[in-house]
C-alpha cells in the first residue's frame, strides 16, 4: 500500500497567502518562491494546488505559469504539467557568459555616471554580502552577491540592458550554485568583490572591467566542476 503523498514544497509555501489574489501577486509569490531556491529545479507545481491556495480558479495561475515560462523559470510538458525550469550543465554555463557580456557593458557606462550616492549604495551592499559570507549562509550570499553586482551596474540607467540582464540573473538563481562551492572557493569570489568596489569608487573601469572578468571566469570554473550526476542539473537531449 503506496503511503500518504507528500505535500508539494511550492504548496507549503504558499500557505497563509492572502486569497482572491490578483495574477499579478500570484505571478510574484510563485516567482520569488523559485528564485530563492527553496523549490529546487524539477520540482512539480500542481495548478489545482496553487489555485486552492490562492483561492482562485485555475485561470490566472495559468496565466501566470505562461509568464513565468517566457522567462525561462518554469517549464510545461504534455502529461506532465508544469514544474519549475531545468537546464543542462552546459546551458547553465552559457547563461553565465551572457551574464558577463551584459554586465561588464553596463558597468562601463556605470562608471562614468556614478555618484557619491551611488557609492554608499555599493558599500552597504558589499557590507551585507561580507556578512553573508561570513555567516557561511548560500541563500543570502545569493541574495546580497546579486544586491551587490546590481549596485556597481545600476548607475547605467541603461534600463532595457538592466531588464536583460535580470532575467538572464533570475534563470540561475534556482539552482543556487553557492550553495555547491566550498567555503574556500566563495571566500575567493568575494575577495574579488573587494577590488570591484575599489575600482567602482576610484572611478577606474579600466581595472573594473578587469576584475569583473577575471570574477566572472572564476566561478565558471567552479561551475564547471559542479557535480552533474545528483539532479542539480538536467540530462541532454539526446
Amino acid at each position: 500500500m503506496a503511503g500518504p503523498r507528500r505535500r508539494s514544497v511550492l504548496i507549503s509555501r504558499l500557505a497563509g497567502k492572502p486569497l482572491g489574489s490578483s495574477q499579478g501577486v500570484i505571478l510574484d509569490e510563485l516567482r520569488a518562491c523559485i528564485l530563492d531556491g527553496e523549490v529546487p529545479p524539477g520540482s512539480p507545481i500542481p495548478v489545482d494546488g496553487v489555485a486552492a491556495a490562492f483561492g482562485v480558479s485555475r485561470i490566472p495561475v495559468r496565466e501566470a505559469l505562461m509568464t513565468l515560462i517566457g522567462e525561462g523559470l518554469v517549464d510545461h510538458r504534455p502529461h506532465l504539467g508544469y514544474q519549475v525550469a531545468r537546464m543542462t550543465a552546459q546551458e547553465f554555463g552559457e547563461i553565465y557568459l551572457v551574464r558577463e557580456a551584459l554586465e561588464t557593458a553596463a558597468m562601463r557606462v556605470a562608471v562614468r555616471h556614478a555618484t557619491a550616492e551611488d557609492d554608499e549604495q555599493a558599500r552597504a551592499a558589499h557590507a551585507a554580502l561580507e556578512d553573508a559570507v561570513a555567516a557561511g549562509d548560500p541563500r543570502a550570499h545569493h541574495r546580497e552577491s546579486r544586491r551587490f553586482h546590481l549596485a556597481l551596474i545600476r548607475p547605467c540607467r541603461m534600463r532595457r540592458l538592466l531588464h536583460m540582464l535580470g532575467t538572464a540573473w533570475n534563470m540561475t538563481e534556482p539552482l543556487q550554485p553557492m550553495a555547491h562551492l566550498r567555503d574556500a572557493d566563495r571566500q575567493l569570489l568575494h575577495r574579488d568583490h573587494a577590488g570591484m568596489l575599489d575600482a567602482f569608487t576610484a572611478r577606474d573601469a579600466d581595472t573594473l572591467i578587469r576584475v569583473c572578468t577575471g570574477h566572472h571566469r572564476r566561478l565558471q570554473g567552479f561551475i564547471a566542476l559542479l557535480p552533474q550526476d545528483t539532479g542539480l542539473f538536467a540530462e541532454p537531449d539526446g
